[in-house]
């Protein structure tokens, strides 16, 4: 006698052919609109799933697991990231974590080198020039909305990981000076390959960039990393680029150095907050926001699915899903 299918839950609307590939594998109950579940209907579905997949909006707290029901074996997480569950509570109480690493790396990679040019070569004003009225563009001029160049420039990336190596090949062939700064050296081999060069002071790396890229994960070690002190280490014709996680920066801190010209622009795909968190920076003429695109492509959002139906079934078949997220990585 076969058993029966896992029961799964997924809490925001996916990708069609990824939603319907879930609906023949699995006993799948589908997010019928595009709005996060509350917190109750969060419960509720914990309570009753084997499997909930979850994304970056949904808050997995320690209470929320603790009032899962003992039939929950996986949280199958739509994201690389996974600092909105909290992990060591669900490993504790034998629920495993997964996650969907790899597939975002290309697609973060190019909108980061998109944010650099963008703040760098002012596109964003140029494009409000020409969608304005007629009347608000003369023509070409000498001095007209004039940026900086970024071949010669020094890069610096903290965190040299997937998305930071990914992040680093295109800012060679753009002619950058590749610098990083990571929780552990690359073998020689990775810098070399990357003409990247290691930075063992995070302070000092940064008051010597052109232009720094965020690319570590949010973990309690890098909560604030770049606080208000190392922001003012920054030289003033400086820019910072996060298509990380916000908590990385204080944000309040980076509104201020922008505002006071203590560095010259930034280009922020993430936030620390909500909409209501980041309100400030939308006034500031040198600051480039994007509604977190890093990873979205077409191509990004089913592999991501792909991703998590694979650690499903992996699980379902005995086997440890291979995506398993552990406490140690935090």
């Amino acid at each position: 006698m076969s058993k029966p299918p896992l029961s799964v839950v997924v809490t925001r609307r996916l990708p069609q052919e990824v939603q319907s590939r879930m609906s023949e594998l699995f006993n799948v109950t589908l997010r019928e609109d595009d709005s996060p579940m509350s917190r109750e209907e969060l419960q509720a579905a914990m309570q009753t799933a084997d499997v909930l997949v979850t994304t970056l909006t949904d808050r997995i707290d320690a209470p929320l697991i603790a009032s899962a029901g003992s039939q929950l074996k996986l949280i199958a997480n739509y994201g690389a990231g996974f600092d909105h569950i909290e992990v060591e509570e669900a490993h504790e109480r034998g629920i495993m974590v997964s996650n969907t690493p790899g597939v975002v790396t290309e697609d973060t990679a190019d909108m980061t080198m998109a944010l650099i040019l963008a703040v760098r070569r002012r596109i964003p004003e140029g494009l409000a020039v020409m969608q304005s009225s007629p009347e608000n563009w003369a023509g070409w001029s000498p001095n007209a909305l004039l940026g900086g160049r970024i071949a010669g420039r020094k890069l610096g990336i903290l965190g040299m990981g997937r998305i930071g190596q990914a992040v680093a090949r295109r800012a060679k062939a753009f002619g950058m000076e590749v610098h990083y700064h990571n929780r552990r050296r690359l073998h020689p081999a990775i810098e070399e390959e990357h003409s990247a060069t290691y930075w063992e002071s995070l302070d000092q790396m940064v008051a010597r960039m052109d232009v720094l890229s965020i690319n570590c994960p949010h973990t309690p070690a890098t909560f604030h990393l770049m606080n208000a002190r190392r922001l003012k280490l920054m030289k003033e014709d400086a820019v910072i680029v996060n298509t990380s996680r916000g908590e990385v920066i204080d944000q309040a801190a980076l509104a201020r150095a922008l505002k006071s010209g203590a560095i010259a622009g930034a280009g922020l795909d993430v936030y620390e907050g909500g909409a209501s968190e980041f309100e400030e920076l939308r006034t500031l003429e040198n600051v480039v926001l994007l509604p977190h695109m890093g990873s979205a492509t077409h191509e990004a959002r089913v592999e991501m699915g792909q991703k998590v139906m694979l650690n499903i079934m992996t699980l379902d078949h005995g086997n440890r899903p291979p995506d398993l997220v552990i406490p140690s990585m935090l």
